[in-house]
């Protein structure tokens, strides 16, 4: 007796695929969440390449700041050539997250000497350094971050950026990499299993949540 083939749908109750949240949401601890950061296209290249540098100071002391909130990025650099704007596409693991929401908080510029890798300030929260009142974050470590994608850019920027991550991935120096198939998180040391599908042919992960056999026997 043969049997047909269809495909298939699952739903996973982790959360290793990166999240897209709300900006008022609270992120949660040891989540991958999208992210973004505003800069310049000279900039740009230099993050893809190399990675992210963090800042020495800021309003939330020294880290890489990023947004959920792509309007919050696509602001920055606040006073350059809006031509010459670029904005990333990151995947973020937020490790600890500590919410400051008032100025002069406790730990605003301390959280991270106290065991967080995050600092999130919640969208009109009221405090000085954030006059738009939009959502962001402060990364600690930058290799908590990766480039995956280009969300803003001219054309003939956004073309070159976007071969240059698909050549020069950074970030997340922990060995964990998105899977291309299934976007779940595949180590380095335990690959993801790949093969045709034997109805339609098409690449398969054996973790991807759903594949549909567009062939019929």
């Amino acid at each position: 007796m043969s049997l047909q083939f269809f495909g298939w749908e699952v739903t996973y109750d982790d959360h290793s695929i990166s999240e897209e949240l709300r900006a008022n949401q609270e992120p949660k601890n040891e989540r991958v969440y999208t992210m973004y950061h505003g800069t310049t296209v000279n900039f740009a290249r230099t993050i893809i390449t190399n990675g992210f540098i963090p800042s020495t100071k800021g309003m939330l002391g020294p880290g890489v700041y990023v947004s959920r909130d792509k309007k919050k990025a696509e602001r920055y650099p606040l006073n350059g050539n809006p031509a010459d704007r670029v904005v990333l596409e990151l995947q973020v693991r937020v490790g600890r997250v500590k919410r400051i929401d008032k100025d002069n908080h406790p730990m605003q510029y301390t959280w991270h000497a106290q065991g967080y890798d995050t600092a999130w300030v919640p969208p009109n929260c009221g405090m000085k350094a954030v006059p738009s009142g939009l959502e962001e974050d402060c990364i600690f470590d930058p290799k908590r971050i990766k480039v995956v994608g280009i969300a803003m850019a001219s054309k003939s920027a956004k073309k070159e950026l976007k071969k240059l991550v698909g050549k020069c991935p950074s970030g997340d120096g922990s060995g964990v990499d998105a899977c291309s198939l299934c976007n779940r998180k595949e180590d380095q040391s335990s690959p993801h299993i790949k093969q045709q599908c034997w109805g339609c042919g098409k690449n398969i992960c054996s973790l991807m949540t759903k594949h549909f056999c567009s062939v019929s026997n």
